[in-house]
Formats: structure tokens, sequence, C-alpha cells
């Protein structure tokens, strides 16, 4: 055979895939920085973003290894994007690692909601913030569209997977399935298939396969088991329970603060399913069980995160700030109330997320390669893609029309929109920006400050 025939297969063969490279821990802390100021729309606009940043545009962890990070989050109770992120970043650096991505992907917004909670309580009135946050909805909708786009090329690589996906959204977009209850049936489907019919669900090979880093140096996943898990368990339990414990003793079991932090630790480990359903519990039991705030209160608090950057679980320092606010013990100013309702908060929220991870995450990393595991990890994979798809639709429903009817129909629910209250304005930003991110490479960043200029614009108009 002649050598130009050889150079001519060659030059045709498909290029391997870029080699993975761990970032500098000052590039991956500018990153997270970042991340924490920009990861608007809730936890399928956040995993959408990380997935755009850290594997298609900087290769810092690969398309595989990023699924099954996510497929263990979702197992967990808790922000599930806010866990991955931490996840990740126990990966490229360790511990140290792992906290400063968990901390920079909530601090931001978390300082925006007490800043929002301080407004609120002092003047009462804060219309203006949802007009300029106006336009944030259409770039959600861009950057959820182009991840179920682009995590669906690389997840669904079997018709069997295909099929969990649609399953996945049409349980929960027709008939509202709750769901823990979809990624369960999912996991089971994936377990039985890789016993069983392991090809059905293969995953394929892993991109970047060889270039990997397997752990962050001194955090081999070989440091997994129950030994390592009771340490760090541990660890948390004397920074989780220890300040709880101190404020029962100290102030009593009955003092607002103390209530503060049972409750909301209660709820840090019981409310699976991802953040709506944690922000109906906490709605009805805040509102109605304990009056530490009113009904339309919460309703404006619910306003007011979802259009901030951060966790939307972040509706917790609104209710803490506002029943130290409401309900100062005596001696103290309703302000500085408000201020350490709002630090106990999301102390004893947040800190359980770290334990998850620092705990589990040896163990699921050391188990990677396992056929019957990574099945089940891909047909969960596969169910998130099928949810994020169920997200994008419903947010594109309710931001391009201004009235969606929810009407039922047997068994299932059909989001019916009033085609007479179009956003034309809307409609358009939403598809610029997703042409935008899939045609020409915008940044998730330039996507999201373009659409909030939009809605500042809007609102001045």
């Amino acid at each position: 055979m002649s050598s130009a025939t050889n150079d001519a297969r060659a030059a045709s063969a498909p290029a391997p895939p870029a080699a993975i490279e761990r970032p500098s821990r000052r590039a991956a802390f500018r990153y997270w920085l970042r991340l924490g100021f920009v990861n608007f729309g809730g936890p399928a606009a956040q995993i959408a973003i990380m997935h755009e940043d850290l594997v298609e545009r900087r290769r810092w962890i690969g398309h595989d290894r990023f699924m099954h990070a996510l497929s263990y989050c979702n197992l967990l109770p808790g922000p599930e994007a806010m866990q991955l992120a931490t996840y990740i970043g126990w990966l490229l650096h360790g511990t140290l690692g792992g906290v400063v991505a968990g901390t920079l992907f909530v601090l931001p917004g978390a300082l925006a909601m007490l800043l929002l909670s301080v407004l609120w309580a002092l003047y009462g009135d804060l219309d203006w913030v949802t007009g300029l946050f106006y336009g944030f909805g259409p770039a959600v909708i861009a950057i959820v569209g182009a991840a179920v786009l682009r995590i669906g090329r690389k997840s669904l690589r079997r018709p069997a997977l295909w099929t969990i996906a649609a399953g996945a959204f049409v349980s929960i977009f027709f008939f509202d399935a709750p769901f823990p209850a979809i990624i369960a049936a999912a996991a089971a489907l994936g377990l039985a298939a890789g016993r069983w019919r392991p090809a059905w669900v293969r995953p394929g090979e892993p991109d970047g396969a060889g270039t990997e880093p397997a752990a962050a140096p001194g955090e081999s996943p070989r440091r997994s088991g129950i030994g390592h898990a009771l340490r760090v368990f541990l660890v948390h339990a004397v920074l989780w329970g220890g300040p709880i414990v101190a404020l029962g003793l100290a102030r009593g079991w009955d003092d607002l603060f103390s209530r503060l932090a049972v409750f909301f630790s209660i709820a840090a480990v019981v409310t699976f399913g991802g953040a709506y359903a944690v922000l109906s519990y906490v709605a009805q039991a805040a509102v109605h069980r304990y009056a530490w705030l009113s009904a339309r209160e919460m309703t404006v608090g619910l306003g007011l995160d979802e259009p901030t950057p951060g966790p939307l679980i972040l509706i917790v320092q609104w209710v803490g700030f506002l029943a130290g606010y409401h309900h100062p013990p005596a001696g103290w100013t309703p302000l500085a109330a408000g201020l350490v309702g709002t630090a106990v908060t999301l102390w004893v929220t947040f800190v359980p997320c770290f334990l998850w991870i620092f705990a589990g995450a040896p163990s699921v990393e050391r188990l990677r390669g396992n056929r019957v595991l990574d099945a089940a990890l891909a047909t969960i994979s596969a169910a998130v893609v099928g949810v994020i798809l169920n997200l994008a639709l419903w947010l594109a429903l309710r931001v391009v029309f201004a009235e969606v009817s929810v009407v039922a129909a047997g068994p299932m629910t059909l989001n019916v929109p009033d085609l007479r209250t179009i956003d034309a304005l809307a409609l358009a930003a939403a598809a610029v920006g997703f042409v935008g991110i899939i045609r020409y490479h915008w940044s998730m960043i330039a996507v999201v400050l373009g659409g909030g200029a939009i809605g500042l614009a809007t609102k001045l108009l």
C-alpha cells in the first residue's frame, strides 16, 4: 500500500479526544468564584453551565467522569448542583478543593439573598429587582436547552438509554412523577441490565480514556470504605452538630435560633427530590406550623430566589432572616436577630452537603469500572437527560407565555399556554442565546449578562 494512501487515511481518521488536564489551584479558584456569580436558573441550568465550562471548554474533566459524579449526587439529599461542584473540586484538588468549590458555589448567591432580605425587611418593595432579572429567564432557557442537546448526545449512546430518557420525561412532564421515584426506577433498571443485559446500557468508551487523573494528590479513591466514612462523619458531626448542641444548651431548645437549627438540620437530611421538594416542605412548616413569616413573604422570597445565583435552596436563608427579624429574642434588634438567623440556617443546611461528598465520593470513585454500577449510573444519567428536558420545556412555557394553564386529563396533567400571551422578545432572546451557544460557542457568562441587559433595558423603557 502506498505511503500517500496511508497518509490520506491518517488524515481522515477522527482526532483523538483532547487530554484531560488538572488546572492549578489558582485557576480553579478563579473559576469557582466566577461560577458563583453566574450560576442562575436552578440545578439543571447550573449543571449545564458546569458541563459546558468544565467538559466542553476547559477539559478539566471528561464527560463520563462528570456524569458518574452527577449520578451519585442525584442520589443525595440537598442541592445536587452544589454537591456536584464539591465533588469535582475534590477530584481536582482534594478536600480543600472540594470545600472551596462548594463554598464559592453558594457564597455569592447567599450574599445576594441577604441583601435582598435586608432591603425587603426595611423597605418592603422589591418589584424593581424582578424587573431587573426579567432577562435572565430567556438566558436560562438557552443554557438548559443547549445542555439537553450536548449531554444527550454523549449520554444516550444506546437505544435503551434513549427509551429511559423518554420515559423519564413523559413521567415527570405529563404525570408529575416525583424525581426520587424516577431516579430509583432508572437505577433499578440499570442494576438489572448490568447483571443480565449489559450491552443494552453500556456507556461506551470513556472520553479521554487514559488521560484523566484518578483523583487529586493525596486523595486517592483507594482511601475509602467504612473507616474513612466514619472519620469523615465524626469530623462533620462536630462541625454540624456542635453549634446546634451549643445553641440548645446555652439558649434553651425553645429559643428561636435553636428551633431554626434543629428544623433546617432535619430538612437537610430528609428532603430528597431536588429544590422544589425542599421548598414545599419548608414553606408549609415555616408559614403554617411556626408562623415565622407570612404566606405573601414566602411567595416574595420564592420569586426573588429564582433569578438570583446559587442553589434554589437559598430560600431557607430568607426564611431564617425573616424569622429572626419578626421574632427577635429579648434584647436583640430585629436586624441583628435576622443576621444570626441567616447564619444559623445556612450553616446547618450546607455543612451536610460536604459530608455526603467527602464520605461517599472515594468509594464511588473506587467502584468506577464496575459493570453493574456503571450500568446503573448510565441509566440514571439517561433519566437525568429526560428530567432536564422537562425543566427546559416547563421553563420555556412560563417565560415565553404570560399565562399557562395546568389541565388535568385523567392521570395526566397538561401544560397549556395561552397563545395570546406570548412574549415575542423573550422567545427571540432565548432563540438567539441557544443558537449562540450551540453554533458560535458563546460563553455562559455572556449569555447571562446579555439577558440581564435586555431585562434592565426593558424595565427602563
